[in-house]
């Protein structure tokens, strides 16, 4: 209903403009719980030095119920000195994962896209197959479709300056995780629209 109102608001006679309108205002709406998911990132950096230092003033924490006790007192002191809640990382992704899962089953299913043309894509309603083959090679299938490919590069590149920026590069057993899932959505998202 959204996308036919902005459709028919802005007369935008090209309806793959029109998905990227949709998209920058979902991004809006959902700007501020993910500036507060951002936010709890860097405080949960900071506060990462102080945090190991109370597991290792409580070794035994994974044994000893007492200390296990004390260890989540310290940590949850912790969490109140800096105004943080635990959830508060969690608690903006799930919020926003339903706009997410609805705008992922949009797209595929939209009546309006079907025959729509967008830059080199000829239908918006399946994927647009810029390099094609003959026999089906796993994983890619039987082509390489070029939107995908360029939304694995730019998070790829997303995923580098958020990293370089967060401070993240203490973490070097997380860096190649960070990289590895937009290489996997490449798999994933190949066929989709």
């Amino acid at each position: 209903a959204i996308f036919n109102l902005m459709y028919s608001l802005f007369g935008i006679q090209n309806l793959g403009l029109s998905i990227i309108l949709f998209t920058i205002v979902v991004y809006t709406c959902t700007l501020p719980l993910t500036y507060k998911q951002q936010k709890f990132s860097k405080l949960q950096v900071k506060m990462n030095p102080e945090i190991q230092a109370i597991q290792a003033k409580y070794p035994k924490a994974q044994t000893d119920q007492q200390e296990m006790m004390k260890s989540q007192q310290a940590t949850m002191e912790l969490y109140k000195k800096y105004g943080v809640s635990p959830m508060g990382g969690c608690l903006p992704m799930l919020i926003q994962m339903p706009v997410f899962i609805a705008m992922f089953n949009f797209v595929p299913n939209a009546i309006e896209l079907r025959q729509q043309s967008f830059l080199w894509a000829s239908d918006l309603s399946t994927y647009d197959d810029v390099i094609s083959w003959g026999t089906s090679i796993w994983p890619f299938g039987n082509h390489i479709s070029l939107f995908c490919l360029l939304m694995t590069i730019t998070n790829i590149l997303y995923t580098k300056v958020t990293m370089d920026q967060s401070g993240q590069n203490a973490m070097p057993g997380m860096k190649w995780m960070m990289y590895l899932m937009p290489l996997m959505f490449l798999f994933f998202f190949n066929d989709y629209a």
